[in-house]
């Protein structure tokens, strides 16, 4: 299991998260709720990981909503420190390109 997904569960757990301006809008614009997003980590699955990405290290989970219809969550901490979680973003993938499983890209 990914050590930066603990991390990220461990912060969420203790409410040490802080949401980004897109991580506001995005999840609204495809009717997702904070407690949705925060209630599915306990339960996502590592899709991509960016430990070198360069606000900080983050990573891309897939998460179930409150219907048990899949999301895509990105969560990062901020360089140079190790708290708080940061939500980046969540919304519902696109099927056109997403796999069936919304673990792999598709093609193009």
């Amino acid at each position: 299991m990914s050590e930066f997904l603990e991390k990220v569960r461990a912060l969420v757990h203790a409410g040490d998260v802080r949401v980004s301006e897109h991580g506001y809008d995005e999840p609204v614009e495809d009717g997702l709720t904070a407690r949705e997003v925060l209630g599915g980590v306990a339960d996502a699955v590592v899709v991509e990981e960016y430990p070198n990405y360069r606000k900080g290290p983050c990573v891309l989970l897939l998460q179930k909503d409150g219907g048990g219809d899949p999301i895509h969550v990105v969560w990062g901490i901020p360089e140079h420190h190790d708290r708080p979680v940061v939500l980046v973003t969540a919304y519902r993938p696109d099927p056109q390109r997403w796999d069936h499983s919304f673990m792999r890209r598709r093609k193009r």
